[in-house]
C-alpha cells in the first residue's frame, strides 16, 4: 500500500488497520443488478477500495429509474446501465477495476459469465433470478448477501453456504416479476448496509446477518429482525455440511 492509498482510505484504516485495507484491495466482488440497490452497493464498495467490482445487469436507462438508481442521470436514458453505472464508478475512485456483464443471467450461462469471486451481492428486483444466484452461490461455496426493497421498506440477510439457511430456505416460492412501488432513499439504506456486509466479511470484523433476516420500516423508522431456520430437506442446500460440501 502506497501513501496516496494510506491517505485516501485514513479513516477506515483505524478500523481495520492496513491488513484489512489489503483485503479490500485484493477482493473481488460481484454485485448483481445495477439499479435501485446495485447503486448505493456498489457505490460504497467502489470508494472503499474493493480491488475489483463486478456488475451484472442487461438492462437499459429508463426514466422511471431515475427517483432511486443514482448511478444513472437523464443523460443515460437508454444507456446499457452497466456502462453508466462503471463510468461513475470509475470517476469516484479511478484506482479500482470494473468488469460488466451485459447479459442476462441464465441457467445456462451463469457458469461461464461470472468468473471467481470472494462475494456474491443480490441487488436484483425478482425472486426467479434471485434463486438462480442462490443455487450458484450453493455451488461455489460462496457467501451471497442478499437485500430487497418495496415501498418504504427492505430486508436484508448474508447466506453461507452450508452455515446458514439458503435462499430457497427462506423464500421457497417463485413469483414473476412485478412493478412495484419504492421510495428512492429506501434501497439507499438497504444497498449501504448490505454493501457493510460485504466489507465486514472481507475484513473479518463484526457479526455477520448470518440466520438473521433483518427488516426496515421506513415508516416507523424502526429495525426488527427475526431468526432463520433451514428449511427441512431443502432440495437446494439441505444435501450440504457446515462446510457447504456435500455431506
Amino acid at each position: 500500500m502506497n501513501d496516496f492509498e494510506r491517505e485516501k482510505y485514513s479513516r477506515q484504516i483505524l478500523l481495520f488497520g492496513e491488513e484489512g485495507q489489503e483485503k479490500l484491495k485484493n477482493a473481488t466482488v460481484l454485485v448483481a443488478g445495477a439499479g435501485g440497490l446495485g447503486s448505493p452497493v456498489s457505490t460504497y464498495l467502489a470508494i472503499a477500495g474493493i480491488g475489483k467490482i463486478i456488475l451484472a445487469d442487461f438492462d437499459s436507462v429508463d426514466l422511471s429509474n431515475l427517483n432511486r438508481q443514482f448511478l444513472h442521470h437523464e443523460k443515460d436514458i437508454g444507456r446499457p446501465k452497466v456502462e453508466s453505472a462503471k463510468e461513475k464508478l470509475l470517476s469516484m475512485n479511478p484506482d479500482i477495476e470494473v468488469e460488466t456483464i451485459g447479459e442476462m443471467l441464465t441457467d445456462s450461462n451463469i457458469e461461464s459469465l461470472i468468473p471467481e469471486c470472494d462475494i456474491l451481492v443480490d441487488a436484483l428486483d425478482n425472486l426467479e433470478t434471485r434463486h438462480m444466484l442462490n443455487r450458484f452461490a450453493l455451488k461455489r461455496k460462496i457467501p451471497l448477501i442478499h437485500g430487497a426493497v418495496t415501498g418504504y421498506d427492505g430486508q436484508v440477510t448474508t447466506i453461507v453456504p452450508g452455515k446458514t439457511p439458503c435462499f430457497y430456505c427462506i423464500f421457497p416460492r417463485i413469483s414473476k416479476k412485478a412493478v412495484f412501488p419504492v421510495l428512492g432513499a429506501t434501497p439507499g439504506i438497504i444497498g449501504s448496509i448490505q454493501a457493510n456486509e460485504a466489507i465486514k466479511f472481507l475484513t473479518g470484523k463484526g457479526k455477520l446477518l448470518e440466520g438473521r433476516l433483518l427488516f426496515w420500516n421506513g415508516l416507523s423508522g424502526n429495525f426488527s429482525e427475526i431468526l432463520l431456520s433451514k428449511l427441512n430437506n431443502c432440495p437446494v442446500c439441505g444435501h450440504l455440511n457446515q462446510k457447504g460440501e456435500k455431506k
